[in-house]
């Protein structure tokens, strides 16, 4: 299935730290290419794979579960860590989910996590009828595009599949039974205004992790905040993020 233009998955060879980012649900790298590309400026190795189904139709992903995609961000992880010293996850809503996911499996293998509006809760009470309504309703609207900045755009699918939507439940409740495994520093991005990811899942993670967590708001901003006015904030926090946890410099910090 051929690649939308500008879904293309991204890569860059830098120093010894590396970071993998993840887009979200039905999102594609696109949407966090500006990111990638200012970290990759800093000196850092960096990965931006494109989940499986992403970035092509709804209708082959359709044929994708959530097991796909973590699969795919975890191998990219296992190369990402065999040419870095010390690897960072972080991720957009599910791709958020999904860095979290990999720090409670890795461990210490993961330096640290910056998740921007992780989605961690079932917020969307149609989801807990998506087992059955896969069978008769094989897409619903989409989420993507939710920013504020006008005259900007995110690619992302027109319409969410619902049987790949229906594997969601499962992940989101492996994540949150695990997150007493996280001991790495997590940095959490959250948009005041966000429609696609509702504050319940801020809320959860702030109740149930410790003092390694920090959350920072984002006041102009909706969901795609990595392509929104609050981008420069998180790119440069991010990056602050990385100089204070990594025990080796960056690249342009020697």
């Amino acid at each position: 299935m051929p690649v939308l233009p500008g879904a293309e998955p991204y890569h860059h060879d830098g120093g010894a730290v590396g970071v993998l980012l993840c887009h979200g649900f039905t999102g594609s790298p696109q949407a966090l290419r500006p990111w990638a590309e200012h970290l990759a400026q800093a000196g850092l190795t960096v990965s931006l794979p494109r989940l499986p189904g992403h970035g092509t139709t709804w209708e082959e992903m359709s044929r994708t579960r959530w097991e796909d995609w973590y699969a795919a961000l975890d191998k990219a992880f296992a190369d990402l860590r065999g040419r870095c010293s010390e690897t960072f996850v972080m991720g957009l809503s599910l791709g958020g989910c999904m860095a979290l996911r990999l720090a409670e499996i890795h461990g210490a293998a993961v330096q640290g996590v910056v998740a921007v509006n992780p989605s961690v809760v079932n917020d969307t009470p149609i989801l807990r009828l998506a087992p059955a309504l896969k069978w008769v309703l094989p897409s619903v609207p989409g989420v993507a595009g939710d920013i504020k900045m006008d005259g900007v755009t995110e690619l992302g699918y027109a319409r969410t599949p619902v049987r790949a939507a229906a594997t969601l439940p499962r992940l989101w409740k492996l994540v949150q039974t695990d997150l007493d495994k996280i001991t790495q520093p997590v940095l959490v991005f959250h948009s005041k205004d966000d429609h696609v990811v509702k504050p319940a899942s801020t809320a959860f993670l702030r109740a149930r992790m410790g003092d390694n967590l920090e959350i920072r708001e984002l006041l102009d901003s909706y969901h795609v905040a990595t392509l929104d006015n609050d981008a420069t904030a998180i790119f440069e926090g991010s990056l602050d993020f990385i100089r204070s946890h990594a025990s080796v410099p960056l690249t342009k910090d020697l």
